[in-house]
């Protein structure tokens, strides 16, 4: 379909949410791989590996059965190597991701509730936030983007790997707006009951995030013009 899409109307595919695509049970390996702009698939269920791969625009949206039980913070959404390679699009996963979650992504925008070890891993740029625990090694090789961690229990700085970025408390308007539109976006399209107490307890539960940011990367950012700093 995204071939189709780019091949008429270029690479920037259609206007935001043209073609949308909804989808109930399991999905297989690699579930909106090379999407393109104007597509938006939301999945009600699971899904296996490779999710995102490549994206390149579009949305995707991967939450629990709206009549499950399970606290789906607590509980594997998605597979291994989600956003592998993703370039642009957004994406919202209530609930866990496995390991190597946006593996060298360069330009998606993604929440998600907890990912597996080697997180972020070549990141070179987008943004992430995680509303939840990172496994091991986390940030290992990242150049660009930032990655926001809900971190109330202190614990990041045990799964970091700080060869290449360091930590940062969300001490500028900026950030905080950039953070709040994000899980704005994903109470709104996954109904997260953990994206919904952190709004309504925003100005306590800000304080708990921390920003992840590779070093050199912030010093680009800095030397910027501030109209520069959209992206």
């Amino acid at each position: 379909l995204s071939h189709h899409v780019v091949k008429t109307h270029g690479p920037d595919g259609l206007p935001e949410n043209t073609i949308s695509i909804s989808f109930e049970g399991s999905a297989g390996q690699s579930l909106g791989a090379f999407l393109s702009g104007g597509i938006s698939i939301q999945v009600e269920g699971d899904a296996n590996d490779y999710v995102g791969k490549g994206m390149s625009g579009g949305q995707l949206v991967v939450r629990p059965p709206k009549e499950s039980k399970f606290a789906a913070e607590k509980n594997i959404i998605i597979g291994n190597v989600a956003l592998y390679g993703a370039t642009a699009g957004e994406a919202f996963f209530r609930g866990i991701a496995a390991e190597r979650f946006a593996v060298r992504n360069s330009g998606a925008v993604a929440v998600v509730e907890g990912v597996g070890d080697h997180g972020c891993e070549y990141m070179t740029g987008g943004r992430v936030v995680i509303l939840g625990a990172t496994g091991r090694n986390f940030a290992a090789g990242m150049s660009g983007g930032i990655a926001y961690l809900y971190d109330p229990s202190d614990c990041l700085l045990n799964n970091l790997n700080l060869e290449l970025v360091e930590i940062a408390t969300i001490d500028n308007q900026v950030d905080r707006d950039e953070l709040h539109g994000l899980i704005e976006k994903h109470a709104r399209y996954t109904e997260s009951t953990i994206a919904m107490e952190i709004l309504e307890n925003w100005e306590s539960a800000v304080t708990d995030f921390k920003k992840v940011i590779p070093s050199l990367y912030r010093e680009i950012l800095e030397n910027k013009p501030a109209e520069s700093l959209q992206r």
